[in-house]
């Protein structure tokens, strides 16, 4: 199966930033057991039954995993992580994030107050737990007028205060829109970045010198980068905890975690 000799204990957890959150190295991203449709990947994929869900799911923790993401517009996920992991909560870190929905083949954006309180509501039921480690706001590119409208950010403020969410994140697709983040609080940024991007450099200094966690999404450029070189591109990079990468094949998680494992051992 290429994970019967993977020791998840000689999985090196990282830092994120000054939040106080380990994570290990490489992340599970969740889109691929809830969504295929309206998918920027080159390739179609057929959905996982809901067992074949549940064994990737924990499959991916006891490979040594212990961070995995999720959003409410990746379609069944956030419910298929509820009923398949919440009893291993305590494992792994949480995310997921607020202002996107797909329904019915379409995204919508909605980044006022009432609609993130609303949205970490039903995050909290469908993933069976009482709080979630970090929300990320989902933005749709226009960084800048999001968070200078300021209510999105009150939405996670309050979901903060009521212990609904650990701490906040952005994930943005633009340098100003990363700074601004930064100014306005955000503790944790989650930035695209991998061999075939380094546009985004100046912010994963930046974010290292203010103690600003980072993961990266997409980190293998939609399949265009191969692991063996984009996971020690990103992983050496400042300030980056882990990376988020999606996928349905047990094995191939195997690997990108001796290749993190690997390059951790050499740092």
């Amino acid at each position: 199966m290429g994970n019967r000799n993977l020791d998840p204990t000689a999985v090196i957890p990282r830092r994120l930033g000054n939040t106080g959150l380990l994570l290990s190295p490489i992340g599970f991203g969740a889109f691929k057991i809830g969504r295929n449709l309206g998918t920027k990947y080159e390739h179609d994929y057929a959905l996982p039954s809901e067992a074949e869900a549940t064994t990737l799911l924990n499959g991916v923790l006891d490979l040594g995993i212990t961070w995995i993401d999720t959003a409410p517009a990746y379609g069944l996920s956030e419910e298929r992580i509820g009923r398949a992991v919440a009893s291993r909560r305590a494992s792994f870190v949480l995310s997921t994030k607020v202002g996107e929905v797909f329904e019915a083949e379409a995204s919508s954006f909605d980044y006022s107050r009432a609609a993130t309180s609303a949205s970490i509501e039903r995050s909290v039921n469908r993933l069976r737990t009482e709080r979630i480690d970090i929300v990320f706001v989902h933005s749709n590119g226009e960084d800048e007028r999001i968070l200078n409208e300021g209510e999105v950010t009150a939405g996670l403020r309050d979901a903060q205060q009521a212990r609904r969410v650990g701490r906040i994140g952005f994930s943005g697709k633009s340098v100003a829109g990363f700074r601004r983040a930064m100014d306005v609080g955000y503790e944790v940024l989650m930035v695209e970045h991998h061999p075939l991007d380094d546009s985004m450099r100046p912010i994963l200094v930046e974010a290292a010198r203010r103690g600003i966690g980072v993961v990266i999404k997409k980190p293998l450029a939609s399949g265009r980068s191969p692991p063996a070189t984009a996971i020690p591109f990103s992983l050496n990079s400042p300030s980056v905890a882990s990376l988020a990468i999606g996928g349905l094949c047990l094995s191939r998680f195997a690997e990108h975690i001796r290749v993190a494992t690997a390059c951790d051992a050499t740092a």
